[in-house]
């Protein structure tokens, strides 16, 4: 195959876990996470970190990036590529093969194509008024700076703004940038249908309720975790939060994180979709 790194990537419930898994053992590899929250201890259940799940006949398949920092921290996307490439090497270095896996595909996409990501804090006030410009005035504005790097940065308005608040920023300032080489990556996707992932996503809710993730997030807020702190996490924990804080019943705080979760599965598919648009192979397969 050729590739330096095997990537399994799909929706949320798509069971790309446990495929990962599989190949781990059966390559002699070790996964490396592509998951935006369960970077975060304590948080286990509504990240659906699933760790029993990352053994195989008795064998344990190691993983990294999983459970690497405290509750109440916002972990950024420039600390996971850093963090990535170090794992990346780290399982190099032991010999095994480098699987990683995950469903959040900025995070995919930065640790395989080499996106410059330096630490440039937000700048709202520049950022208000990008946000009135055209969209072609932003492109010209950009290239102002010198030449575009990453092609990307030209996809969406978002981006676009991103990347000239970055080079605004390293205009006025001295910033070190550490630059990644893109990894030979095959992209494995684990495909379920429209209705499948809908079945998956509301037995998994369940499941997650009954077993405790409500609990879960109490305690996170008893450890002094702030309901504002939680509800940034969004999704289970966002839900959660409202119905511990009286905001919602828990009817509706089940009812509207189900259907939270099916949008957030949506999304993901169509940030694949784009992928495949701008070049990346995608091998996608159907499991079971």
């Amino acid at each position: 195959m050729n590739q330096e790194l095997i990537c399994i990537l799909g929706p949320t419930a798509s069971g790309k876990t446990k495929y990962a898994v599989k190949l781990a053992f059966d390559t002699g590899g070790e996964i490396i996470s592509a998951d935006s929250r369960q970077v975060y201890r304590l948080m286990d259940i509504g990240t659906g970190k699933d760790l029993s799940e990352y053994e195989v006949n008795g064998v344990k398949i190691p993983y990294h990036l999983i459970d690497i920092v405290d509750p109440g921290y916002k972990y950024n996307i420039f600390e996971y590529q850093r963090d990535f490439h170090n794992a990346y090497r780290r399982v190099l270095s032991n010999g095994a093969t480098p699987i990683l896996c995950g469903g959040s595909g900025l995070y995919i996409e930065t640790a395989t194509l080499g996106y410059s990501l330096p630490p440039v804090p937000p700048n709202i006030e520049l950022r208000d008024e990008l946000e009135r410009e055209e969209t072609g005035r932003l492109i010209d504005r950009l290239v102002s700076y010198g030449p575009i790097h990453n092609t990307t940065d030209t996809t969406s308005r978002k981006r676009l703004i991103r990347a000239i608040e970055i080079a605004e920023f390293k205009k006025h300032n001295n910033l070190q940038i550490t630059e990644y080489e893109p990894i030979k990556t095959r992209y494995i996707g684990i495909s379920v249908s429209r209705e499948e992932r809908i079945r998956r996503i509301d037995r998994r809710l369940k499941e997650r309720l009954e077993g405790g993730m409500v609990d879960e997030v109490k305690q996170l807020l008893e450890m002094g975790l702030s309901p504002q702190d939680l509800i940034y996490y969004g999704l289970e924990y966002k839900f959660v939060t409202m119905y511990l804080t009286g905001t919602m019943s828990y009817n509706q705080m089940q009812s509207s994180l189900a259907t939270a979760i099916h949008q957030f599965a949506k999304r993901q598919m169509t940030w694949f979709r784009g992928m495949e648009r701008r070049g990346i192979k995608i091998e996608w397969i159907e499991t079971i």
